[in-house]
């Protein structure tokens, strides 16, 4: 299964900043939904995240992965946050799922971001598993970082600390909120299957750490090496591999009908606005979650397929699957069926190939040019034939012929 484009989205974090995040979307039906939590002063596009996302994206999951406050695309102070401020950036992750799609079944952690997750996970119902990579047992563990510094930050009540390269401003109060932090005693009430993932080779975070949180953690409980691994993940294949083994993993867990059933049955199509860009929709049906959108030269975020670019799906859909049933019924020899559609407008006039009746309505009217491929052994006129049926699709009859559109107000109060 493949993954689409991520969505951009954003929140309201814990305090008050709108956070960034991207929602990585499967290309079919979403399994579940689960929320990724990243490494302390790292961002959602660390190249860890985005690998797992896609990965376990390509796997049937929807994954938000989200820059918490102060940090990467997101608004607010970093200065001002602390490990249980990180914690209620996670929560309002979750209440955004919650409220705009499905919520979590899954959490997971990377390094100082798993410690979060094993901290969140029992305040959030829905979630059914937690996996850790490279997690720290107690949250304190990221004190190391400070290394020359906390003497003047506990006596300063402020520091400047270099961390990866960039300079961050530390104030005592996230010291004291992470050396308070039980992230072990958490663990051992976390009523959760919980999955640890780490490397043996991992110099931030060292192996001694996930044994702490395997041991502290109740049945069921799973644990993973990711032998050759940093503690970074940067190798594609190790984030890869680690995604594979928690999708699998998670499947004996998640409630996959949860998705389904989180809106109501509806009867047809829904679309709904997501409330981000001009134009970005929602799309429902059954099982399935689409996103249509508008390019960006006309104000769109191009996250998503065009109103028309949908229909002209329908049509090229409706053609191959017209034109299978044709050759599967006369037991033709064809191997595969491709079509291409293109839409735009044109003068009535100008369309020398539409029918005389489409000419006669002068103006602009709607074209879409339609260009079928036929793959097997099948003789000249066979394929006359074909192309002759494939004017008979159901939606092809139906955008010559024209339809009834019905528009009545439901309330929002409605059912």
């Amino acid at each position: 299964m493949a993954h689409r484009r991520p969505l951009k989205v954003e929140f309201d974090g814990a305090h008050g900043a709108k956070l960034a995040a991207r929602l990585d979307l499967p290309a079919g039906s979403i399994r579940a939904f689960a929320l990724f939590a990243h490494c302390f002063t790292c961002s959602k596009d660390i190249a860890a995240a985005r690998h797992i996302a896609e990965a376990l994206s390509a796997e049937g999951l929807a994954v938000l992965r989200f820059d918490f406050t102060g940090l990467g695309g997101s608004g607010g102070d970093f200065s001002s946050t602390d490990f249980s401020s990180n914690v209620e950036d996670l929560k309002r992750a979750a209440d955004y799922l919650r409220g705009s799609f499905a919520a979590p079944q899954l959490l997971i952690g990377h390094s100082l971001g798993g410690a979060a997750v094993l901290a969140a996970a029992g305040d959030i119902p829905e979630v059914r598993a937690v996996a850790t990579i490279g997690a720290p047992s107690d949250a304190d563990h990221v004190l190391h970082n400070f290394h020359g510094h906390i003497d003047e930050i506990r006596d300063k009540g402020i520091g400047q600390v270099d961390l990866a390269g960039r300079v961050f401003t530390i104030r005592k109060e996230l010291l004291e909120d992470l050396e308070k932090q039980k992230v072990r005693e958490r663990v051992s009430h976390l009523k959760k299957a919980l999955l640890v993932l780490h490397a043996p080779l991992d110099e931030t975070v060292g192996i001694d750490n996930a044994t702490e949180i395997f041991v502290a953690a109740k049945h069921p409980k799973s644990f993973v090496s990711l032998d050759k691994a940093d503690h970074l993940l940067s190798r594609e294949a190790d984030a890869a591999y680690a995604a594979r083994v928690i999708a699998s993993w998670a499947s004996g867990y998640l409630d996959e009908e949860a998705v389904a059933t989180q809106d109501p049955v509806l009867e047809g199509v829904e679309v709904v606005e997501t409330g981000l860009g001009r134009f970005q929709a929602m799309v429902a049906t059954g099982s399935h979650r689409l996103i249509a959108d508008e390019p960006e030269k006309v104000g769109g975020f191009d996250s998503g397929p065009s109103p028309y670019d949908y229909l002209s799906a329908a049509l090229g859909a409706c053609t191959v699957m017209t034109l299978r049933m044709y050759a599967e019924r006369k037991q033709l020899p064809v191997t595969r069926i491709a079509t291409t559609v293109n839409h735009g407008k044109v003068h009535a006039a100008d369309c020398a190939d539409c029918a005389q009746t489409l000419r006669d309505r002068g103006g602009r009217i709607d074209r879409f040019e339609r260009v079928i491929t036929l793959e097997g052994d099948l003789d000249e006129e066979t394929r006359a034939r074909m192309l002759e049926i494939a004017d008979k699709c159901p939606v092809h009859r139906t955008l010559e012929a024209g339809a009834a559109v019905v528009t009545r107000e439901r309330r929002p109060d409605e059912t």
